[in-house]
């Protein structure tokens, strides 16, 4: 089983930054990809950023040069640095990992969730 949780959100100005964590915890897992995703009231699930275990990373063309994911592979960590935020950026951001991981003699892989948290960027 992996645990995920996030911290780091809150209200910030237009222009501002925030940094966003997410700690995964658990026993005998392996992370492939961690990530976020993000959602605003009355909107669909919005993808936001990737990054694999070998460090490749990717993210939506409405953040591209503004936010900056990052992992710390020891901490079973993965960082999003949010700068120039925006109003439009204001949602409730999920973490999320592809993970392999023991239960008793075999070996599963599935996608794990966060509960979220919030971002509020004010005008």
């Amino acid at each position: 089983q992996v645990q995920l949780v996030e911290s780091g959100g809150g209200l910030v100005q237009a222009g501002g930054s925030l940094r966003l964590s997410c700690a995964a915890s658990g026993s005998a897992f392996t992370i492939n990809a961690m990530g976020w995703y993000r959602q605003a009231p009355g909107k669909q699930r919005e993808w936001v950023a990737t990054i694999t275990s070998g460090a490749t990373t990717n993210s939506a063309d409405s953040v591209k040069g503004r936010f900056t994911i990052s992992r710390d592979n020891a901490k079973n960590t993965v960082y999003l640095q949010m700068n120039s935020l925006k109003p439009e950026d204001t949602a409730s951001y999920s973490c999320y990992a592809n993970a392999r991981y023991r239960l008793g003699s075999s070996t599963y892989e599935r996608d794990y969730w966060g509960q979220g948290t919030q971002v509020t960027v004010s005008s």
